[in-house]
C-alpha cells in the first residue's frame, strides 16, 4: 500500500486512491510502465534484487510497477496483506492450488462452482495426484462428512454463478481451521464491495478481474488476496516461475475499473433486484434464482454477510434448452455472451455454455436446468431491460434477433 494510505478509510476512497506513487513527473493518473525489463544503477544492486536482498523492479513478469499499484489497491479493498494479479481469474485458482497443494492433498470443493473450475479439479489437478471432492456449498454437514485427513483446502464461490446459492463463509472458515486446512472464495460475483470473505475468515480471495473489477468486458486478468506468506510468497513464487503474468496495460484497466466500483456495484444490485421481483410475477417465468428475494433459502445469510446482493439473476422457464433460447434469441438490446459483470447486460444459457463441459449428471447435481438462463444485469434503465425480455416470456411466437417470426 501506498504511503499515504490510511487504514481508517472506507472502500471508495480506497478504490480511488490507494496504491499510486507519484513518479518525479507528480502525475495525477497513475502511469502504465510499458517494459519487459528494468535498469540497475550497479552490478551490485542488481545481484541484491535478484537474490530478494533488496526490494525493487527486475523483470516484468512478476515486477511491474501498474500491475504492483492494482494489487496494493485490491488488497486494500479486501483487508488483505497481499495481492497477486494473474493473467485470468483461472490462472488465479490455479496458482492457489499450484502454491499450497502438493501430491496427495485433497481438495474440497462447492458443487455451485464455474464449469472450467470443476474441470481444472477434475482432469488436470488429478493428474498431479490432488483429489477432490464435490459438496453442496450450502450444507454444511456435507462438508464436515467429506473431510479428510489430507483435506488441505475448502474452495467455494459465494453467492454461486448462476443460482445465487450462499455459502457460510464464517462456518466454514471454522471447519476448515479446525482440520488444518485453507478456506478460498471466489469473490469474483460480489468484489471487496459487496462482500470481505477475509473479515469472515477465508484465507484467500480470489477474483476474475475480467468480470465488476473491469466492469465493461476489456480486458481478461484475475487475482488472489490473502496474507504475507500464502499469497505473498507461495502463490506470488508461482506466478514468478510459471508466468501467468497480468500485463500492466491490463492491470491499469482494472485500476480504473476499481475507482468506480463502488458505484458500479450498488446499481447492479438495485437494477438486478428490480428484474427479479419482476421477473417473479411474469407468467412466462417458472422460477426465480435471486438471493436477494425474501423467500430465498439463504436471504437471511446473504444479509448477514453481504452488504448487497449483486447483479446476477437466474430465472427458469418452460419447454427446457428450446424454450430457453427461444427467449433468449427474442432479445434485441440484451448481449448474448456469457461474461459478466459489465456495463451491459448479458444473457446466456449456462447449460451450453458456462457448464457446458460438464456431464448430464454433474448438470443435474448442480441444478442446471436446460430451462434456466442467467442475466447478468447491466447498468441500461431497468425499464429497457424488462421490455427486451418481455417479448421471449409472453405466450405466442417469439420474433428472432432478424425480426422473423
Amino acid at each position: 500500500m501506498n504511503d499515504s494510505f490510511d487504514s481508517h478509510w472506507g472502500p471508495a476512497t480506497r478504490a480511488v486512491r490507494t496504491g499510486h506513487r507519484r513518479t518525479a513527473e507528480g502525475e495525477q493518473g497513475e502511469p502504465i510502465f510499458t517494459t519487459s525489463s528494468f535498469v540497475f544503477q550497479s552490478a551490485r544492486e542488481a545481484a541484491a534484487r535478484f537474490a530478494g536482498e533488496e526490494p525493487g523492479n527486475i523483470y516484468s513478469r512478476f515486477t511491474n510497477p501498474t500491475v504492483r499499484t492494482f494489487e496494493e489497491r485490491l488488497a486494500a479493498l479486501e483487508g488483505a496483506e497481499s495481492a497477486v494479479a494473474t493473467a485470468s481469474g483461472m490462472s488465479a485458482i490455479l496458482a492457489c492450488c499450484m502454491g499450497l497443494l502438493q501430491q496427495g492433498d485433497h481438495l474440497l470443493a462447492s458443487r455451485s462452482i464455474f464449469g472450467t473450475s470443476s474441470v481444472l479439479f477434475n482432469k488436470y489437478l488429478a493428474r498431479f495426484g490432488i483429489r477432490t471432492t464435490f459438496v453442496d456449498l450450502t450444507d454444511p454437514a456435507a462438508w464436515a462428512a467429506a473431510l479428510e485427513p489430507a483435506t488441505r483446502l475448502l474452495f467455494l464461490e459465494t453467492p454461486s454463478n448462476p443460482l445465487g446459492e450462499v455459502g457460510d463463509i464464517r462456518a466454514l472458515a471454522d471447519l476448515a481451521h479446525a482440520n488444518d486446512a485453507l478456506l478460498a472464495v471466489d469473490n469474483c460475483v460480489c468484489t471487496p464491495i459487496l462482500q470481505r470473505p477475509l473479515e469472515l475468515g477465508a484465507d484467500l480471495a480470489i477474483h476474475s478481474a475480467t468480470k465488476y473489477i473491469d466492469g465493461q468486458g476489456r480486458c481478461v486478468g484475475g487475482a488472489v488476496a490473502g496474507d504475507r506468506k500464502r499469497v505473498g510468497e507461495d502463490v506470488f513464487g508461482v506466478l514468478r516461475t510459471a508466468g501467468p503474468t497480468l500485463s500492466p496495460f491490463n492491470a491499469w484497466v482494472f485500476l480504473k475499473g476499481l475507482e468506480t466500483l463502488p458505484l458500479r456495484m450498488q446499481a447492479h444490485s438495485r437494477n438486478a433486484q428490480g428484474l427479479a421481483q419482476w421477473l417473479a410475477k411474469h407468467p412466462g417465468v417458472s422460477r426465480v434464482h435471486y438471493h436477494g428475494l425474501a423467500d430465498h433459502p439463504q436471504y437471511r445469510l446473504m444479509q448477514r454477510q453481504q452488504s448487497a446482493p449483486g447483479g446476477i439473476v437466474s430465472f427458469e422457464v418452460e419447454g427446457g434448452r428450446e424454450g430457453a433460447w427461444r427467449v433468449i434469441d427474442a432479445t434485441r438490446m440484451l448481449s448474448i455472451t456469457a461474461n459478466l459483470g459489465d456495463a451491459k447486460t448479458t444473457i446466456t444459457h449456462p447449460a451450453t455454455t458456462t457448464h457446458g463441459r460438464l456431464s448430464p449428471e454433474e448438470k443435474a447435481r448442480s441444478g442446471i436446468t436446460e430451462g434456466l438462463i442467467r442475466v447478468a444485469v447491466g447498468l441500461e434503465d431497468l425499464a429497457d431491460i424488462q421490455a427486451d425480455l418481455d417479448p421471449g416470456l409472453a405466450p405466442g411466437p417469439a420474433r428472432n434477433r432478424k425480426g422473423f417470426v
